[in-house]
């Protein structure tokens, strides 16, 4: 079987090489939150534009249930997933009302 990390070798290289594949691993998981958050906020700007509520309580629940559902499906802690997506969310809707929780805004598009 092929070590998917390449951390074939003596201990100390594939403690190395493991540590190394994890922090890649952590700057993904950052820029994927982040690229959520500003998705979120994005969708919040067109359903004001289209005269929608921006806050949807019952769809947030939903995709905080689905992504549970689907941590269950890849073998990953649900409840972690639960707290993370309910964090972005929160996150989104604090931008969203103007506050900012230590997150900047994200870029506006040019177009507008």
């Amino acid at each position: 079987m092929t070590d998917p990390t390449g951390a074939a070798g003596a201990p100390e290289e594939r403690l190395v090489r493991l540590r190394e594949v994890m922090s890649e691993v952590t700057d993904r998981l950052i820029e994927l939150m982040g690229e959520r958050r500003n998705l979120a906020i994005e969708i919040g700007r067109v359903k004001k534009e289209l005269g929608l509520p921006v806050l949807d309580p019952a769809r947030e629940a939903r995709m905080v249930r689905q992504a549970a559902v689907r941590a269950r499906e890849l073998g990953v802690d649900p409840e972690m997933a639960r707290d993370i997506i309910w964090r972005i969310i929160a996150s989104a809707r604090a931008a969203q009302g103007g506050r900012r929780p230590g997150w900047p805004d994200p870029p506006r598009d040019p177009a507008r």
